[in-house]
């Protein structure tokens, strides 16, 4: 049976390594390619455990984690993500940044990236002074060469949860993708939803 763990900040700090370990897993397979290492994920969820207002959910089935999903106050980021917003004509301060969802392949299908959505805008509706939502995904041309046949995007799923492309709001972030030397420079659309 699958146990859901509720964590905000420091109080899922103590799950830092499967947590490092569970992304870099995912995050292995198309569209990220992310060729990464526990170092960086570790530093990376830093930002989430120092953060006040920041949301971690968990799920193990026993003892292992097999997916999670973070949230966090967009105004807790560090500038350089909080530039597009205000460059778009967003207060950061009033949206709630949707981070990452990671879960294992054989645990796909059944609900739980649903799940995934409500607990966090559920997490986000308690900040009184959130308005909007939002999210980046990672742009792909349709002919990537690792590309699986039978990739399906997750448009549709996110139109179903209430979220919409937001046209020029458009970020860029740096990393190595599995099959190449080093690190490229890819973009990353934003989808909002308003509360």
């Amino acid at each position: 049976m699958l146990n859901y763990l509720r964590l905000s900040g420091e109080e899922a700090r103590a799950f830092v390594n499967e947590l490092a370990a569970l992304r870099l897993k995912v995050f292995w397979d198309f569209p990220y390619l992310y060729e990464g290492t526990l170092e960086y994920e570790k530093n990376y969820l830093e930002t989430y455990f120092k953060a006040r207002h920041s949301f971690i959910f968990l799920v193990q089935d026993g003892d292992m984690i097999v997916g999670a999903t973070t949230g966090i106050w967009a105004q807790e980021e560090e500038e350089s993500f909080r530039k597009p917003f205000m460059d778009a004509g967003f207060d950061p301060s009033k949206v709630f940044y949707f981070g990452e969802s990671v879960l294992l392949n054989e645990y796909r299908g059944k609900g739980i990236g649903k799940k995934f959505f409500q607990e966090r805008e559920a997490y986000a509706r308690s900040l009184p002074f959130i308005e909007r939502l939002s999210f980046c995904a990672v742009e792909r041309p349709v002919d990537h060469a690792l590309r699986p046949k039978d990739y399906e995007p997750l448009d549709t799923f996110w139109h179903s949860q209430g979220f919409k492309k937001v046209p020029g709001l458009v970020t860029r972030y740096e990393w190595q993708d599995r099959n190449e030397s080093s690190p490229t420079t890819k973009n990353m659309q934003f989808w909002m939803k308003d509360l």
